[in-house]
């Protein structure tokens, strides 16, 4: 099966972990594109599937959030992910403790 770029961004979104965030950038490089952080950052401002497509969990490339269109704004994202175990540092995410481990090979795997 041949899914679009924004099917691929959807479904390894879906796999983000409670407690875990991932950046645009990780996202974009898994679904095979590592220069469309700002299509996955598109795609998250539209996303028809929430929460089952958890886009609170994906932040700008320094820890920062960015880009919370849902009921709440930047305050509920950053609420839900403190409820979630999210660390923060200095008003940023701390993405050597909270970032998703994901391995090299999931960008050739199907999403």
């Amino acid at each position: 099966m041949n899914k679009s770029f924004r099917e691929k961004i959807y479904s390894i979104t879906r796999r983000i972990p409670v407690g875990a965030v991932t950046t645009y950038g990780q996202i974009a490089r898994l679904a095979g594109n590592d220069r469309a952080a700002r299509a996955v950052g598109f795609f998250m401002k539209m996303n028809p599937f929430a929460p089952e497509v958890p886009c609170h969990r994906v932040v700008s490339a320094d820890g920062s959030l960015t880009g919370y269109s849902a009921k709440g704004g930047l305050a509920r994202k950053h609420q839900l992910l403190k409820e979630e175990g999210v660390v923060f540092k200095n008003g940023r995410i701390d993405l050597s403790v909270s970032r998703w481990k994901t391995g090299e090979t999931e960008n050739t795997g199907p999403f």
